[in-house]
């Protein structure tokens, strides 16, 4: 069992981890840095992760469960119109201010990841599948609601929000702009929209 204290020196780890892989890629961040920006020992970074690709698939979790609320924990259930747009208005904040360039993104960490790091794979596949589920979770409320039509398919209408986001946001990463992010959340957006009761 970890202690509060250990707790967040994982945490600290984790952070600096992901700090450096924004501005310097997965194979451009040697544990050596990751443990100078953590104020670590190695034996610590091993105690809490045992290697580098159990850092990584830490630094994934950490960028799943913030990016679900795109560093806005104030916004709730995404089960309105009004609630999606203001999800999607946040991501493309998010991106103008600090996580554009140099951000560690699931995008990024997706581009990043050796083709043969199964495990690491693995575990972006379940943290995109996570971000869907609380898409498809607001979709289901909305149509149950009578917000959406019966025939929405609401497996699609979630994976066209969820590809928007990844894909303007790396996109937007790339060209250091906002554009690409705010035109493919306002496609899927009008396009969930066009399913309105």
């Amino acid at each position: 069992m970890i202690t509060q204290k250990g707790q967040a020196t994982r945490e600290r780890i984790v952070e600096a981890a992901a700090t450096l892989i924004g501005q310097f890629g997965v194979a451009g961040t040697s544990a050596a840095d990751i443990r100078k920006a953590a104020g670590v020992s190695g034996s610590q970074l091993m105690h809490y992760f045992g290697s580098k690709q159990a850092l990584v698939r830490a630094v994934i979790t950490r960028q799943s469960e913030s990016e679900a609320f795109v560093g806005h924990p104030m916004l709730g259930p995404l089960d309105s119109f009004e609630e999606l747009r203001a999800w999607a208005d946040a991501a493309v904040e998010n991106l103008a201010h600090g996580s554009g360039h140099g951000a560690c993104t699931l995008a990024m960490l997706a581009g990043s990841t050796s083709p043969g790091d199964e495990q690491t794979r693995d575990e972006l596949c379940s943290a995109f599948v996570r971000l869907q589920s609380l898409l498809l979770d607001g979709l289901r409320a909305m149509r149950d609601r009578g917000d959406l039509r019966p025939e929405a398919d609401l497996d699609e209408l979630s994976m066209a929000l969820l590809t928007a986001l990844q894909g303007g946001t790396l996109l937007g990463q790339t060209m250091q702009s906002t554009a690409p992010l705010r035109t493919s959340m306002n496609a899927a957006l009008r396009y969930v929209e066009s399913f309105a009761a």
